[in-house]
């Protein structure tokens, strides 16, 4: 009966007989380095006449720039190289030869091809995968990187240029930054900003929705999970948002919905910006910058037991407020313009524009859900619509009726060059107080140069010295 040991000799000493029976030379030298054996295809590749001339030669002596005392020697093989010799270029392998006892006694080289250019297919195969690599790293990279900046959060009014300006402050710092605000005032998008306007912009953004995570959940996707940490975990191991984020910015979005117990390891991981995996007693220190955001009262939440103190005062260094849609009616005209056209872009219709009484209209909504209920509404709104302005009666197919305790006695209708202007004596008077009455620090601010500022000061009646 063969013995599995009988197998291996027999698979061993067969594999050496077809390679050199395939290969287009074979060699075999002792651990001194000299040849014992060459077969007979080996010599005409190398110009000998006289097999049994090389025999106990140092196989220097025979190949110059042949690596097999290398492998001798380091008891390591050479899997792929290209050897030369005169005008010639080998792809060529070199193994170590052992004894029972692990001893290197000798190596033996096969000549696998006589050209290079044999290997193109396999280089060329290799080049497109780390072509694929690259593509897959560089996609994942620009998907943790933001998509907004302060020009996307749209708004010339006073509260808006206040919360942009404190933002850009904000920016310039590491510190932890909270974001309060309803649901759909653009939380998220200032996170981005920041973001992209701080010095960590070349490093990830990393959002997570904590509302729309289960509980059970929440701590892998934080800290990630070791190999192997529990049945049916992967046995690579999975990297948490925290390793994910670090060098750039986490966003911690509904931060108010995170439970108690939770809260504690967060803290933890803010204060000592070290955490464990899951299933792991590996400390990994990382280098984050947290900003939270939340429509929830969040000191409220603390007076009731329901969110921790020591994490709340951890996380308000910087407290940023996203006004509500009602209390910035200046803005109205232009956040319209700005989402009618984004919503054509993405739609693939014409461009459509919105009358004086479609924009009165919209001002006649309190908007509970924001700016994001606006985009519904005009998304809705232009895709029934036939005409190439949105009128008052094609929105008033997708919009509640008015409450009569909305609209304010004698209400003013204004056009939309009016409300463009009234934000624009808005917009340069705050420029003006926070500047101190400098027009070129005002100009600055508002991004337009000194002389646009001054033309408008002057077409728009904005009086400078009460600012």
């Amino acid at each position: 009966m063969t013995t599995s040991d009988d197998l291996r000799q027999l698979a061993s000493q067969s594999l050496l007989s077809h390679f050199a029976d395939l290969c287009e030379g074979a060699v075999i030298v002792d651990a001194l380095g000299n040849v014992v054996w060459m077969n007979d295809q080996y010599p005409g590749r190398l110009g000998i006449s006289d097999l049994a001339a090389t025999i106990g030669r140092p196989i220097e002596e025979v190949i110059p720039n042949s690596l097999m005392r290398q492998v001798i020697s380091t008891g390591r093989p050479i899997m792929l190289d290209i050897m030369d010799f005169g005008d010639e270029s080998f792809v060529v392998t070199r193994l170590p030869l052992r004894e029972a006892s692990g001893k290197v006694v000798g190596a033996v080289g096969f000549i696998l091809y006589d050209d290079p250019r044999h290997l193109a297919p396999v280089v060329s195969r290799y080049q497109r995968l780390r072509a694929d690599l690259a593509e897959a790293e560089r996609k994942l990279a620009d998907a943790r990187r933001t998509k907004y900046t302060f020009s996307s959060f749209v708004g010339a009014g006073a509260g808006c240029s206040e919360l942009k300006q404190a933002a850009r402050r904000a920016a310039r710092t590491s510190s932890s930054v909270l974001i309060l605000g309803e649901t759909g005032t653009g939380k998220e998008l200032l996170a981005q900003a920041i973001h992209a306007a701080s010095p960590r912009v070349n490093g990830p953004f990393v959002a997570v929705n904590i509302a729309a995570v289960p509980e059970t959940l929440l701590e892998a996707e934080f800290f990630g999970v070791a190999a192997g940490a529990y049945t049916g975990a992967d046995k690579r191991g999975r990297d948490g948002k925290f390793k994910l984020a670090d060098g750039g910015t986490l966003f911690l979005d509904e931060i108010g919905d995170m439970s108690l117990a939770l809260q504690a390891k967060l803290l933890r991981a803010l204060q000592e910006r070290e955490f464990e995996p899951v299933g792991s007693n590996k400390l990994l220190t990382v280098d984050v910058r947290i900003i939270a955001a939340t429509s929830r009262d969040l000191e409220q939440m603390v007076a009731d037991g329901q969110f921790r103190a020591d994490l709340y005062y951890r996380l308000n260094v910087i407290t940023l407020k996203t006004p509500p849609l009602r209390e910035r009616p200046e803005d109205m005209g232009l956040l319209a313009d700005y989402l009618i056209e984004q919503i054509c872009r993405l739609q693939g219709i014409p461009l459509h524009g919105i009358s004086t009484s479609g924009l009165n209209r919209l001002l006649q909504h309190d908007w509970p859900g924001n700016v994001r209920e606006l985009a519904n509404v005009l998304e809705r709104a232009l895709l029934m619509s036939d005409g190439d302005m949105l009128e008052s009666a094609d929105l008033d197919r997708v919009m509640p009726k008015v409450k009569a305790a909305l609209v304010p006695p004698l209400a003013k209708v204004l056009g939309i060059a009016e409300v463009v202007a009234q934000a624009e004596r808005q917009a340069i008077l705050a420029a003006l107080r926070s500047c101190a009455g400098n027009k070129v620090q005002a100009a600055r601010l508002l991004g337009i140069s000194r002389a646009a500022l001054y033309e408008k000061i002057a077409g728009l009646g904005v009086d400078a010295e009460a600012a």
